[in-house]
């Protein structure tokens, strides 16, 4: 290819010196207005090209669909010959005329064609479609290139986050952007991503959640504030984590956690409608039906029917009878307590709704406002979908005394997390923060059911995966135990 490029660099000029081409209209809009002898102006790639004899037709593929051009030597003169040159894959620009052909296709003919970008490499398989999963994920731009329908997954994404917003700006709540680095890693429990700051020589953290920042603006007079934000947790990679994710956090005053699941309940059903005109949805083969009121099913009830656990159980006797019940020899990590938890959801609540998980326990919740008629219960739910927690939200501990022991108490027992207490979120809690109720959503779990995709990597256009390296590494690795095993057998 680079030698072709040589050549049409020398027998016309180079692609590359381009710096504009005129497009007023994407191709769908020049389809859906067409017009017998309209002149257009159109650029995008070539994806099907072919000729016959001295004349031939081609495809040019834009963001939103496709265009069919014909070039022909009668009309194009000289300038034909760069048409013949052309490889599919090449960025062109053209200008011409609309008419139909006899199999009624809208079609440009062509009166001038200039090639304004030259690719060096084919494209993936013939245009049958790039099916490598490693491939699609580590050069997204061949999966968007190959697969129309995914790129339209990344357009109905980008309408999600627009409607949200919309949603959110509608109830009169004001959008801000809090800090990405934080001196101490709060809001939310996870194992953070550490930096260091050179100016300052101190470390920082990538958020693992923006919360604590939010409820500073309630403390300072703001009553309905959102941030749709990204986060970072050091943790695993799978089908439904991703160590850098797009999160909602929205936080409103003088209300409480009942107020959060109506939200909940009104978003994502006006979402719904929006995006499959249907509140009744295919998630992977399930039926989800969105029409409100959804279930509401009481965690504590769960781990007390499941463990033998009682509302009054300290946190280490509910981690001794978890442990006992399923014959674990070693204390549970925070890690296996989320599995278990939503293995155990995922077996109860009903199937084709989506259902608000309630009555957390007090210890599990460090930043949630107890129950008035129980005090080991906070007022908090969890939204899960098919199986995938989406939604979190609690009415807001203010108490600055209670919060300070929480957070005292959660470092005594948490072995996994940074062991600091935000001293200066604690400081605006005491100059008072009101009553409020704040709902966190998982934007990419979300988009995931809305848009039926079975993976997170589907929906993150450049998802991390682990490093070439590391992959032939382990595949060595895993050649060589292979090696040992058949050097063993018979002995």
């Amino acid at each position: 290819m680079k030698e072709k490029l040589k050549r049409i660099t020398e027998k016309y000029y180079n692609p590359f010196e381009a710096t504009s081409f005129p497009k007023p209209l994407y191709s769908k809009e020049i389809l859906d207005n067409f017009e017998d002898g309209k002149a257009v102006s159109f650029a995008g790639r070539l994806v099907s090209k072919r000729e016959h004899g001295k004349s031939g037709f081609g495809h040019l593929s834009d963001e939103v669909g496709r265009l069919q051009f014909y070039a022909q030597l009668n009309t194009l003169g000289e300038t034909y010959q760069l048409y013949k040159d052309l490889d599919v894959g090449d960025i062109i620009g053209i200008k011409g005329v609309l008419f139909k052909t006899r199999t009624e296709e809208i079609t440009v003919k062509v009166t001038e064609i200039k090639l304004i970008a030259k690719s060096l490499r084919p494209l993936p398989e013939k245009w049958h479609g790039l099916k490598d999963v490693e491939v699609r994920y580590r050069q997204r731009y061949l999966d968007l290139i190959a697969n129309s329908e995914v790129r339209d997954v990344f357009i109905k994404r980008s309408k999600i986050t627009a409607l949200i917003r919309n949603f959110f700006d509608n109830l009169k709540y004001i959008e801000v952007e809090t800090p990405m680095l934080h001196r101490i890693a709060g809001g939310a429990a996870g194992r953070p991503f550490c930096t260091h700051h050179n100016a300052t020589d101190s470390d920082v953290f990538l958020r693992i959640a923006p919360e604590l920042y939010l409820k500073r603006l309630l403390v300072g007079g703001f009553e309905k504030v959102y941030e749709i934000n990204r986060s970072f947790r050091n943790e695993g990679v799978s089908t439904r984590h991703n160590p850098e994710f797009t999160m909602l956090e929205a936080y409103c005053s003088y209300d409480n956690y009942e107020y959060m699941m109506k939200i909940c309940e009104d978003l994502f059903s006006f979402l719904s409608k929006e995006i499959n005109s249907s509140l009744i949805i295919d998630y992977q083969g399930q039926e989800i039906d969105f029409t409100p009121p959804w279930p509401r099913i009481s965690f504590a009830d769960l781990f007390q029917k499941e463990f033998g656990i009682e509302y009054s159980d300290s946190q280490e006797v509910m981690l001794e009878k978890i442990s006992e019940k399923l014959n674990l020899a070693k204390g549970l990590s925070r890690t296996q307590i989320m599995n278990i938890t939503e293995e155990l959801i995922e077996k109860n609540y009903p199937k084709g709704k989506p259902a608000f998980i309630t009555d957390y326990f007090t210890w599990t919740s460090p930043l949630a406002k107890k129950k008035k008629d129980n005090p080991y219960l906070v007022e908090r739910f969890e939204l899960f979908i098919a199986g995938l927690e989406v939604a979190n939200a609690y009415s807001e501990l203010n108490d600055p005394i209670e919060q300070r022991e929480r957070f005292n108490k959660q470092l005594e027992v948490e072995e996994e997390l940074p062991k600091k207490v935000d001293s200066d979120f604690l400081l605006s809690l005491e100059y008072g923060m009101p009553p409020a109720t704040g709902l966190g959503i998982g934007i990419d779990r979300l988009i995931m059911i809305l848009l039926n995709q079975p993976s997170i990597r589907d929906v993150i256009l450049f998802p991390l995966l682990k490093s070439l390296d590391s992959m032939d590494k382990e595949q060595q690795n895993t050649e060589e135990i292979n090696q040992v095993k058949d050097n063993t057998i018979g002995l």
